[in-house]
Order: C-alpha cells, then structure tokens, then sequence
C-alpha cells in the first residue's frame, strides 16, 4: 500500500515538474499583461523547440504515464473505502491530464509549432499562432491543477490512513487500561 502511493506521488511529482518547465513559455501568455508580440514569439520559439525534440523523449514520457495510471488503477483491487474515495478522484484527475494532454498539449505542439517562419524578436505574431500558443498555456495550466489535486488527494489518504491507525492504537490502549484498572478491583481467589 505505501509502495504504491510512493510510486503514485513520484510519478505525479515528475510530470508535475515536466509541466513546470513549460512555465517559461506560459508564464509570458497567461500571467504577464500585456501578452506582446515578443512574449509570443519567446512562446512559440519554447514550443518549437519541444515539437522538434528526439522522440525518445515522448517515449519516456508515455512510460511515466502508464506506469502511473496502473499503479492508480491497481489500488483499487483492495476495494477498502479509502482507496475508493481518494484513488477513485485520483483516476479522475489522472485521466484528465492524460485526456487533455493527448487531445489539446500534443496535436497542437505538433501541427502548429514544428516550423516557425523565420523572423525577428520584435515582428508581429502571426494571428494563426496566436491562439495555438494561448490555448497551450492554458491547457498546460488545467493539467498541472489536475496534477496537483492528484498530489493533494494522495496526501489526504496518507493523512486518513494515519488518523485510522493512530485511532486504532489509542483505543486498544484505551481498553487494555480498563481492564487493568477493573482487574485492580477484583479480589483475587485464594
């Protein structure tokens, strides 16, 4: 059980991060007002770079992801009510990164960003980049939300478990000094 939430927040942590690194180019489009031609260009260069990577780089990527979504997955065998409520919102948010990256991160990155015209800091953005690259900011930010409720479900089942077995343990202590005390009371046959 420790293993795989382990392995869950590790792998979460790591995609986390991936996304993180994205922030270069996000941070520009989303957080700085107002979004100029040269944020943009700083974005789409970023992107660029990212579409014309090895390949073996998705590959260890897509590995990370699966790994993660079956150990997520697997958790839910034990059937225990904790696991149901946190691995289940887990599973969720999960397949919602994974959702939204496969269908809104990549298609884009790919068709949009593989070959940037050649041009200079200071040109003017071309409109049909324009919304690619703010709907990537955007979307890299729902899937790190999503990844950071993951890390926040799997925190509160940590937690949960913990207050369960420390609940445990004080009421087994709890009862062992009923008994001794009642047993101080009890006269003893002789």
């Amino acid at each position: 059980m420790g293993f795989r939430s382990s392995l869950v927040v590790c792998v979460t942590s790591f995609l986390l991060g991936s996304l993180f690194t994205h922030w270069t180019a996000d941070s520009l489009t989303l957080w700085k007002s107002p979004v100029t031609d040269e944020h943009l260009w700083t974005a789409a260069s970023y992107y660029s770079i990212l579409a014309n990577g090895p390949a073996e780089l998705y590959y260890v990527l897509a590995v990370i992801v699966g790994i993660g979504a079956i150990t997520i997955l697997l958790s839910l065998r034990d059937g225990e009510a904790g696991n149901l409520m946190f691995d289940g919102g887990s599973i969720f948010l999960f397949g919602t990164t994974i959702s939204m990256y496969l269908y809104s991160v990549v298609p884009v990155v790919f068709s949009s960003f593989t070959s940037l015209p050649t041009h200079k800091v200071m040109d003017p953005f071309p409109k049909s980049l324009r919304s690619a690259t703010l709907d990537l900011a955007s979307s890299n930010l729902i899937c790190s939300v999503a990844l950071t409720g993951v890390l926040a479900l799997q925190a509160g089942r940590f937690w949960a478990e913990t207050y369960d077995v420390d609940t445990e343990i004080s009421e087994s202590d709890s009862e062992e000094s009923k008994q001794s005390r009642s047993r101080g009371k009890t006269p003893v046959p002789t």
